[in-house]
């Protein structure tokens, strides 16, 4: 029996949502703009999410996300105001986040350390580091332009950018042989290494390129606040997990689909949006979002005991055809 792409599931559900708030507010929720809007509030979590099903497919996780988008609105307003061109502010502040990764990567690949415990420091590092290059306030800069990354017009191309960077990961994932490494070593690490695998090698690959993804996404939300500010996306870490896992991802690690994460991060934004169209508080739209997590996991724990009772009988048929042979 041919396997399911892991994405088909949460995109039935996306299109359901969706036609459940359009249904009740058609009169705006199905506006040209405002299906613009909701494709540019998918950008941050989009982007950090592709990111994260690296690190998710290893088996690990990495709760620094928040922290590094921060830290990277933070460094690049204050490269712009000491009169930095734009495009290299941006690099610079997109590689300084990479940095994160790197010790981060090092420290669970090499030291062993447990990736919760890692990027947990590292989030509180961070985002302390950020408060202290801004004097724990908002730092006002010209953005020079960057704020077109996400204009309100579709050709916007933080929007196209956030689509190359998917398929690049998934181009990445899907034929080459590190992401058959990065799977390798979330099924079952020990094996991979038995395999000649550099399983340390791998990590700190995952989250060097899940922090400069995280630096980019702080790119973009800086083209929207226009100001470094140490004090955003707090829990936008939970947001790109929960993308993840609504994805089809398990947090066991061996699996992962880019694809299936930006489903998550539209279906999150699809749930946001609709609930402002309908006027519900926010925190009724967190509890929904929370809901779909549990239900997503819950989802994804049926179908793979599915999957092992088929493998099983399947298994155990050509052995009950044999003994009965005379």
């Amino acid at each position: 029996m041919k396997k399911r792409p892991p994405w088909v599931g949460p995109l039935v559900a996306l299109l359901l949502v969706y036609a459940l708030f359009a249904a009740l507010t058609p009169d705006t929720f199905l506006r040209s703009q405002n299906l613009l809007t909701m494709a540019r509030q998918t950008v941050v979590v989009g982007i950090c999410s592709v990111g994260m099903t690296l690190v998710i497919a290893t088996g690990g996780i990495d709760l620094s996300t928040g922290s590094i988008v921060a830290f990277t609105t933070v460094v690049l307003a204050q490269l712009l105001r000491a009169g930095v061109p734009a495009f290299p502010a941006a690099l610079a502040a997109t590689a300084a986040a990479g940095l994160a990764g790197v010790l981060a990567g090092t420290l669970v690949g090499r030291a062993r350390m447990m990736p919760f415990v890692v990027t947990l420091g590292t989030m509180s590092a961070l985002r302390g580091a950020a408060k202290g290059l801004a004097s724990e306030q908002k730092i006002d800069a010209d953005p020079r332009g960057l704020d077109a990354l996400l204009s309100a017009e579709l050709t916007a191309p933080g929007l196209w950018m956030t689509a190359a960077l998917a398929l690049l990961i998934f181009a990445v994932l899907t034929f080459t042989r590190f992401g058959r490494h990065v799977f390798a070593v979330g099924s079952n690490e020990a094996a991979a290494r038995l395999c000649g695998i550099d399983t340390g090698r791998v990590k700190i690959a995952v989250y060097t390129l899940s922090s400069l993804l995280a630096g980019v996404a702080g790119v973009m939300e800086f083209s929207t606040l226009t100001v470094g500010d140490p004090t955003d996306s707090v829990g936008l870490e939970l947001e790109v997990i929960a993308a993840v896992v609504i994805g089809g991802a398990p947090l066991s690690g061996g699996e992962g689909s880019v694809a299936g994460s930006m489903v998550g991060a539209l279906l999150i934004t699809v749930i946001r949006t609709g609930g402002v169209h309908l006027g519900l508080p926010s925190w009724v739209q967190e509890i929904a979002t929370g809901a779909i997590i549990v239900a997503a996991v819950a989802v994804d724990r049926l179908r793979r005991a599915r999957r092992k009772i088929t493998v099983g009988h399947e298994r155990a048929e050509p052995s009950a055809s044999e003994s009965n042979t005379p």
